[in-house]
C-alpha cells in the first residue's frame, strides 16, 4: 500500500487523471495535483479536501521541479504526450524518481524509448510509458500468454469495445498523431513500424460471449505495437478494433464518457483478446471489464506500487510486460478486470 507516500499526478484534472487520483487515495498514497491549468487544479482540490496543487507549465523546468519536489513518483496523465512526455520525464530524472504515463500515442511512446533508453538505464531510473488500457494491458496479456516462449512469429491483440466515447484528451492526441503521420496509418510488421497509405482491412473476430463474433478493423494500431516488440522477439504485432468503436472515436458528434455508477465509470464494456502464435502453436489470454479510461487507474497505480516496493525485473525505459511479472500483475487486477487463458 502507499503508506502516505506522495505521488505527483501531472494532468490530474483530466478525465483519466481524476480516476488516477481517486485510485491513489484508495491505495493509501497522497496525490499531489499538478498540470498546466491552475484554475482546474484548484477546482479539483476543492472537491477533495487536503489535496495539494502545484501548477507547472511543461516549458518551465523549474516549475516542473517544484511540482515533483518530495514526491516518490510521478504519473503523467496529460496529453498530447508528444508535448508533455519528454519534459516530465526530464523532471523525473532530475528528481531521481520513477516516471509512469498513460500515453496511447504510438509515436510519443516510440520517442520515449528512442530518446531516453540509454540515459535511464545508465542512471538506473525507471520510466514506464503506456501503462494504460492501450499499451500496458495488451502487453501484460501478451507476455502472460507467451509463458515460457522466448520468441513468437506473430502477436494479435483484438479490442472488442461496445462503444468508444472519446475524452477531449483522446481527440487532441488523435489530431497530433494524424499530423505526425501526414494522414498515413501505421502498423508493426517485419520487425519495425511501417507507414502506409492504403485502407486497413476488415475481418471477423470471434470474441467470447456475450460479445461474440464482431467485424473488426485490422491493423487499427494502438500502443501495443510499441510496447510488445520493445522486449519480446516478435516481428509481427497487429491490433484490431471493433468497427462500432472505430466509428465512434472519429465521429465529431460522439459525446464524451458519461458516468453510470457511483465511481464515475461509464457503461462501456470491453474485451481484449491477445493471441500469440509460434510455428503451429497458439496461446491466448483474454481480459474483460468496464470503461477503458477508468480501468487505466488501477493499472497505473498498481505499477507505481510495484516500482516503489521493488517488485520489478528491469530498469530504464521499460514496458509493463518487461518490468513486471505479467501473470502476477494481472491477478492483482482481479477486482477491476477479469483475466483468463483461452485454448
Amino acid at each position: 500500500m502507499g503508506s502516505g507516500l506522495k505521488v505527483a499526478v501531472f494532468g490530474a484534472y483530466g478525465h483519466t487523471g481524476r480516476f488516477v487520483v481517486a485510485q491513489l487515495r484508495d491505495r493509501g498514497f497522497v496525490p499531489v495535483l499538478s498540470g498546466r491549468d491552475a484554475a482546474k487544479l484548484e477546482a479539483l482540490a476543492a472537491a477533495g479536501p487536503g489535496l495539494e496543487t502545484r501548477p507547472a507549465p511543461v516549458d518551465e523546468p523549474a516549475s516542473l521541479d517544484r511540482a515533483l519536489a518530495g514526491a516518490a513518483a510521478v504519473v503523467n496523465c496529460a496529453g498530447p504526450f508528444a508535448v508533455t512526455a519528454a519534459p516530465v520525464i526530464e523532471a523525473a530524472l532530475r528528481a531521481g524518481i520513477p516516471y509512469v504515463d498513460v500515453a496511447a500515442e504510438i509515436e510519443a511512446n516510440a520517442d520515449t524509448f528512442a530518446h531516453f533508453a540509454d540515459r535511464a538505464r545508465a542512471e538506473k531510473a525507471v520510466v514506464v510509458p503506456a501503462m494504460a488500457f492501450f499499451g500496458g494491458l495488451g502487453d501484460l496479456l501478451v507476455t502472460a500468454a507467451m509463458g515460457d516462449w522466448t520468441a513468437a512469429d506473430e502477436v494479435h491483440v483484438a479490442y472488442g469495445l461496445d462503444s468508444w466515447h472519446p475524452t477531449p484528451g483522446t481527440r487532441a492526441a488523435g489530431v497530433v498523431s494524424r499530423e505526425r503521420r501526414n494522414g498515413q496509418r501505421v502498423r508493426h510488421a517485419n520487425g519495425r513500424l511501417e507507414y502506409r497509405d492504403d485502407a486497413p482491412p476488415t475481418l471477423e473476430w470471434t470474441f467470447p460471449e456475450p460479445m461474440g463474433p464482431r467485424t473488426v478493423i485490422g491493423e487499427f494500431s494502438m500502443a501495443d505495437i510499441v510496447t510488445v516488440p520493445s522486449h519480446l522477439s516478435v516481428p509481427e504485432v497487429r491490433t484490431y478494433m471493433t468497427v462500432e468503436a472505430a466509428r465512434d472515436v472519429v465521429a465529431p458528434d460522439t459525446p464524451t464518457p458519461a458516468p453510470a455508477d457511483e465511481h464515475g465509470r461509464s457503461a462501456q464494456t470491453f474485451a481484449v483478446d491477445a493471441v500469440v502464435r509460434s510455428g503451429g502453436s497458439e496461446r491466448r489470454a483474454l481480459a474483460t471489464g468496464r470503461d477503458i479510461y477508468a480501468v487505466t487507474a488501477p493499472l497505473v497505480v498498481e505499477a507505481v506500487d510495484r516500482v516503489l516496493t521493488g517488485r520489478t525485473h528491469a530498469v530504464g525505459v521499460v514496458s509493463a510486460g518487461e518490468i513486471f511479472d505479467a501473470a502476477d500483475f494481472l491477478r492483482a487486477l482481479s477486482s477491476h478486470v477479469s483475466v483468463g487463458l483461452r485454448p
